[in-house]
């Protein structure tokens, strides 16, 4: 399907707005085609931690992202490669419980983690995040999460611990995409320094739009590192190790000439292939500029000297 790029327009100075305030926009663009008559395949219902206490000192510099398009435009390749607004219809055999987050390498506490337990005993809350993808599009979105960094102490990693790499689950019966793209080297795998995985921005997340994470946006369990690239937050995650060196990347390995391992947003570093100066802004795909770390600077900033990709 054709996304119409429109001309011409301004940034709105608009602050964050509920949900609810786009029912009547969410009628219109289905009508037009953005949203399948499918519907969404989400991973549950709202109750227990959710909704959870929205965090004030996360803001945005613009409207949340309606929660059908955040929900039915996905970039997840176990399930598509090509159609974004696919996924949704594809996960249906995607079993997400029970789940268990095994967290291994150099710590003193290596745990077996259930993420429902997670979401019930971590300082659950809500974040407005900006989510910047690769390709050159952006969400802002309401996250339901706690910090990377409470996990963390529970296992009290050691002191040669300077990295932490995140892998993905692997059930090619349940995520065809493992199965049709075979040029990947699946699972999904990435990497964070330790510094980045201790910054107040790392969030480990379980729920989405005030109800439990659906599996089209990496249910049950997923990190959100909203100063880089969205493919360095993995989805749907089954295993932390802690390492003392710089891991491999799944798209690193892929395509080692485009994709490096920090990833930061940055609008002038250009893709090999496209320009990041400017962003598509979903559902409308207006263009804006793009952010130096998507606009976190004053949180990030001090972690690199800006020549990292």
């Amino acid at each position: 399907m054709l996304i119409k790029i429109p001309r011409g327009w301004e940034i709105s100075e608009n602050q964050a707005t509920p949900e609810s305030g786009y029912l009547n926009r969410r009628q219109l663009l289905r009508a037009a085609g953005f949203l399948g008559a499918a519907g969404l395949a989400a991973g549950g219902t709202a109750g227990g931690p959710y909704p959870a206490k929205r965090n004030p000192d996360f803001t945005l510099d613009r409207p949340i992202t309606p929660d059908w398009a955040a929900e039915g435009y996905n970039n997840f390749y176990e399930f598509n490669q090509d159609d974004k607004q696919a996924v949704k219809n594809m996960v249906g055999k995607f079993q997400i419980s029970p789940w268990t987050v095994e967290v291994v390498g150099l710590v003193n506490k290596p745990k077996k983690f259930d993420p429902d337990d997670l979401a019930r005993t971590m300082p659950i809350e809500e974040r407005l995040y900006r989510h910047r993808c690769v390709e050159a599009w952006a969400m802002a979105v309401p996250w339901t999460g706690f910090p990377f960094s409470e996990l963390v102490k529970r296992v009290e990693p050691k002191p040669e611990a300077k990295y932490v790499r995140f892998i993905s689950v692997f059930r090619p019966k349940e995520m065809p995409g493992q199965v049709q793209y075979t040029w990947y080297q699946w699972p999904y795998f990435e990497g964070l320094r330790m510094d980045e995985a201790m910054n107040p921005l790392a969030f480990m997340v379980t729920g989405l739009y005030g109800k439990p994470l659906p599996k089209q946006n990496g249910a049950p369990i997923r990190m959100v590192l909203p100063w880089k690239y969205g493919y360095k937050s993995a989805k749907s995650i089954v295993k932390i190790e802690f390492i003392a060196k710089e891991p491999d990347t799944f798209w690193h390995r892929s395509a080692p000439g485009e994709y490096g391992f920090y990833s930061n947003v940055n609008p002038a570093k250009p893709h090999p292939r496209w320009s990041q100066r400017t962003e598509k802004v979903i559902p409308d795909m207006e263009r804006r500029p793009t952010q130096l770390y998507n606009g976190y600077e004053k949180w990030v900033a001090g972690m690199y000297n800006g020549k990292e990709y």
